[in-house]
């Protein structure tokens, strides 16, 4: 949106003060005379942090311009819609001919802005018969403040309580909003841990594994040495069994001599002994 530049605003300011009713009540009573200024309902409605009551203002010409009267309990303010109202400016309204300045903040909404009322303004307004306003349209516009002390009482009543809600529904939902943070971070510490857990059983296992592995390596590597070493130990024997059994073949045949290319046995080397028959007396 195309801001207002500074020659403008300066204008803007300018016709407020300098402006129809810049002269005081004597052009003022000519422009209430000719547009007939209606009492305002000053109903009241909530929003989702304030109340407003809708005002309309109107000109010399019968223009209307809309604007409404805004608190949440503690502050009221004009909330009106203009074409290039700047982000910031220091604007006056009158009642019955006096101004009051206070400042105007545009809003994210285009046109959209809002004047912030000043405890001074509210007295005025709670006191005044006429509401004007030079610089909302192309002409000064008005409106009747007749009941304003009541309706302005009511206004700041509905905000408070209104806001008051706005506030605990806002507590609720940051507590809420909280106890979820909370369980998610505990969650999230939960779940870490249980990785971690899980991580730390995977790697003991693992371990576990490696080592009944090696002591399965190193039993069957056992196993094996002290099979080749039985084996071993039975080739020696039977290869001591063999030279043995050939040892006694040697010496036996050594027994033995050829004759004529007959194996004959070796004579005794002593007679044998005589058996004498045995004695018996009778």
């Amino acid at each position: 949106m195309r801001g207002l530049g500074a020659g403008v605003f300066f204008s803007l300011v300018a016709a407020a003060v300098a402006g129809p009713f810049g002269a005081g009540t004597a052009v003022a009573a000519p422009a209430l005379a000719t547009a007939s200024l209606d009492a305002p309902s000053w109903a009241i409605a909530p929003e989702d942090a304030a109340c407003h009551t809708d005002l309309e203002l109107v000109s010399r010409s019968g223009a209307i311009a809309p604007v409404s009267l805004l608190s949440d309990g503690d502050h009221v303010a004009l909330r009106f819609t203009k074409a290039g109202v700047p982000s910031q400016a220091f604007l006056p309204i009158r009642v019955d001919g006096k101004p009051f300045a206070n400042l105007v903040q545009r809003t994210g909404e285009e046109g959209l802005a809002v004047m912030n009322l000043s405890d001074e303004t509210l007295a005025a307004l709670r006191r005044g018969k006429t509401l004007q306003v030079a610089w909302l349209s192309d002409e000064a516009v008005s409106a009747s403040l007749a009941g304003a002390s009541q309706g302005l009482a009511d206004l700041k009543t509905c905000g408070a309580q209104v806001a008051g809600q706005a506030r605990a529904r806002q507590a609720e939902f940051d507590a809420q909003r909280e106890r979820k943070l909370a369980d998610a971070r505990a969650k999230a510490v939960a779940d870490e841990q249980l990785k971690t857990a899980r991580a730390q059983t995977a790697t003991a296992e693992a371990e576990r594994q490696r080592v009944a592995a090696e002591a399965q390596r190193a039993q069957a590597q056992a196993d094996e040495l002290a099979a080749k070493a039985v084996q071993a130990r039975a080739y020696a024997e039977q290869a001591q069994q063999q030279g043995y059994a050939e040892q006694v073949r040697q010496q036996r045949a050594a027994q033995y001599y050829y004759y004529n290319g007959q194996q004959i046995p070796p004579p005794p080397s002593s007679p044998p002994a005589w058996n004498y028959p045995q004695y018996y007396p009778r």
